[in-house]
């Protein structure tokens, strides 16, 4: 297995929905034409964004297929998330995604009974990654949803003798401190920052990629923002930033997932409702949404 670094902004793509709340798998397909048009070209399949925990093993493969069935040819690198509380069904999610030709996988900790220590979180992660030996593995550290917040230095540390595809951490956790410990660790694991609303702190620290959901329907903004950082415009960066921050605010306050997938049929790629427990925006709330988001600017700066 040779290393991988997920440089430049990395997609987080939703999870098509039809109306009833089945797949829409033939949505793929416009959703990665969209990503391209954008300038990304890495796909983060069946994380937070793509709602997994609400999807069934079996939808979770058919998933996956459908993005490597699409992105052959093209310029897209999939990233599949293979992660579940059942580490038998993770290690195949994982062992399918080697199987389908993804580029990489990752996996978020056990999340009703947890690991306690960082040696138990080495011990699940290397259970799933051993189901796709010939692939980076990376951990997927989102403490605010799983609850498991364990030293990520000490975890790579162990990590390093454990797993022996280990790559890095996706790292969806606002510990910058943290952060740095982990991207100065030895080994030069590869670090993804995963907080969108924070991405210029990030690349303050040493951040060289990030994976994000608003990037599907925003990268305009971020595209900006990293040619500013590059640049040593920090002004400039500034300003997109905090266009980040205000627009995750508004989206936020609708309900997260339902307003994004809201905002991405708006730009004519409709992946359809949320799936419960997470809520869908209504018709009403939804041309509020929009009224708002003309309000905020919001569309001339994705033009």
């Amino acid at each position: 297995m040779s290393r991988i670094a997920l440089t430049g902004l990395v997609v987080a793509a939703h999870t098509p929905f039809a109306p009833d709340g089945s797949l829409a798998l033939e949505v793929v397909e416009r959703q990665a034409a969209h990503y391209l048009e954008n300038g990304l070209t890495t796909v983060f399949v069946a994380g937070s964004t793509g709602e997994s925990h609400s999807l069934s093993i079996e939808e979770r493969r058919q998933l996956a297929a459908r993005w490597l069935d699409v992105a052959r040819g093209t310029p897209l690198r999939v990233v599949v998330h293979v992660g579940s509380n059942c580490l038998t069904d993770a290690r195949a999610l994982a062992a399918h995604a080697q199987r389908a030709g993804a580029m990489a996988i990752a996996a978020l900790a056990p999340s009703y009974f947890k690991p306690r220590t960082a040696q138990s979180l080495v011990d699940c992660c290397a259970d799933v990654a051993a189901g796709a030996p010939d692939l980076p593995f990376y951990f997927y550290d989102i403490p605010a949803l799983t609850g498991v917040s364990l030293p990520m230095a000490e975890f790579l540390a162990r990590g390093a003798e454990r797993i022996p595809t280990l790559c890095g951490i996706k790292w969806t956790n606002a510990d910058l401190c943290a952060y740095q410990a982990c991207l100065n660790a030895p080994g030069g694991f590869d670090m993804p920052w995963g907080n969108d609303e924070y991405l210029l702190a990030a690349l303050a620290v040493g951040a060289r990629g990030a994976v994000g959901s608003s990037y599907a329907f925003a990268a305009p903004v971020y595209q900006r923002l990293l040619r500013s950082f590059a640049s040593g415009d920090l002004a400039a960066a500034r300003v997109e930033q905090y266009r980040s921050v205000r627009l995750i605010q508004l989206l936020a306050g609708y309900g997260y997932m339902g307003a994004a997938k809201a905002v991405m049929s708006m730009l004519g790629v409709n992946v359809g409702p949320a799936r419960l427990p997470n809520e869908a925006l209504t018709p009403e709330r939804s041309a509020r949404l929009r009224t708002e988001l003309e309000r905020l600017g919001f569309f001339e700066w994705i033009a």
